[in-house]
């Protein structure tokens, strides 16, 4: 199937289920959109078993999508961009040394606590999963996904100073579980010169795509900026911002920076210094619209497609049996790996009440997990680790998602 029809069926879905769900369930979106997802592909399923086809020609469309491919070269940058556009520098700064923190210390410690117990735990199950690939599930199991997070907040009232802080964290973590998640890779080997990084070599590579993805996202940053500042059209400043997000990202990836990290902190100076010095009334309004509308547009896209992807799964007993025991075992670590930082932090800065329950209860598991252990090395391992992370992002979204608007709401 082209490119052109695979599309136009996501989208289709995407405008039915968000009318079924704004018209009949008035959930949050992105709950909606994946619950109603969920629901098809069951449906599909049941169809099969009555020897309707429908089955086969679902998994023929969903085998010719590439999940990775379409989130982190596709997706990704635009929505990453839309999220820290309208992200409060003044109030981040204010927030720097949490959701540094949080987003660096945070996501590395919670990589190999879960690595580690996840090792423990497949092995009581009979789960022949090597160390290093229960790491890179802790890697890329451990950020929020800022896409999952952004799409709740909306809704929740959150404070300023809380939203802050998640979608801060939220953004950047995104961007360092990368990182951590390739470093690692790199360990794996496939019959190359992989695996032969010393402890520099790591060093080295993470400073690269961590300190350059910053750079870099400075400097196209500030290029944009300079670009809009010297017109007033607000279709060509548009197109600019647009031409920043695609084009950063796919150089940022040439370069081997990071790609995300760049476009985050390019978003950053659009949202405040470009909307304060570099637009007129009438472009920011329509900036604004033409990011919102295309982060509904991709987050619909999105999260149907999640929900359909379960119909190519190995639905393994044992795998789901692992997803299940290790989603408190991520929450236990969650809980772990932010409330040692937060709880030293409280002697210095003042917090929300519950913090800690927020931002562990609110750091949900999206689209990037699911396209992270899509990149895995094929085999048993891959296989296992995919049903398990699943199983974790499904309860994320839909369980927590549907729940912490109401733990926010009692902290106020």
């Amino acid at each position: 199937m082209s490119i052109i029809n695979t599309i136009a069926i996501l989208i289709s879905l995407a405008a039915i289920f968000s009318y079924i769900n704004y018209r009949f369930l008035k959930i949050p979106s992105t709950i909606g959109l994946l619950a109603i997802a969920l629901l098809m592909s069951l449906s599909i399923v049941v169809m099969g078993k009555f020897g309707l086809p429908i089955e086969d020609h679902a998994k023929e469309l969903l085998r010719g999508i590439d999940f990775n491919e379409a989130l982190m070269q596709g997706m990704l940058s635009a929505l990453l961009f839309a999220g820290a556009l309208h992200v409060h520098l003044e109030e981040l700064v204010k927030q720097k040394w949490v959701v540094a923190i949080l987003a660096s210390v945070g996501v590395i410690a919670s990589t190999f606590m879960v690595g580690y117990a996840s090792y423990f735990i497949f092995g009581l199950l009979g789960l022949d999963i090597p160390l290093i690939y229960c790491l890179l599930f802790g890697s890329l199991i451990s950020p929020t996904d800022p896409i999952a997070v952004l799409g709740i907040l909306k809704t929740v009232g959150a404070s300023k100073s809380l939203e802050t802080k998640i979608a801060g964290e939220s953004l950047f973590n995104d961007g360092v579980a990368v990182v951590v998640f390739l470093v690692l890779l790199s360990f794996v080997g496939d019959g190359g010169d992989h695996g032969q990084l010393d402890a520099m070599g790591v060093a080295i590579l993470f400073g690269q795509e961590v300190i350059g993805g910053t750079i870099f996202g400075l400097g196209i940053g500030y290029i944009t900026f300079r670009m809009l500042a010297s017109i007033d059209n607000y279709q060509v400043e548009i197109l600019l911002t647009l031409g920043l997000v695609l084009g950063g990202y796919a150089m940022a990836s040439a370069m081997h920076i990071s790609g995300p990290i760049a476009i985050v902190v390019a978003g950053l100076m659009i949202g405040n210094r470009g909307r304060k010095h570099a637009m007129s009334d009438k472009t920011r309004e329509h900036l604004d619209n033409f990011w919102e509308l295309i982060d509904e547009i991709l987050n619909a896209m999105l999260f149907v497609l999640i929900g359909l992807e379960v119909l190519i799964l190995t639905l393994d007993s044992q795998y789901l049996l692992a997803g299940v025991i290790m989603i408190p075992v991520v929450l236990l670590i969650r809980f772990i790996a932010v409330g040692v930082p937060v709880s030293i932090l409280k002697l210095s800065h003042t917090f929300t009440p519950k913090i800690i329950r927020i931002l562990t209860w609110g750091g949900l598991r999206g689209g990037i997990s699911i396209a992270l252990v899509l990149t895995l090395p094929t085999g048993e391992p891959r296989e296992a680790l995919l049903v398990i992370t699943y199983v974790i992002v499904i309860f994320s979204i839909l369980v927590q998602g549907m729940t912490v608007g109401k733990l926010v709401k009692s902290s106020k």
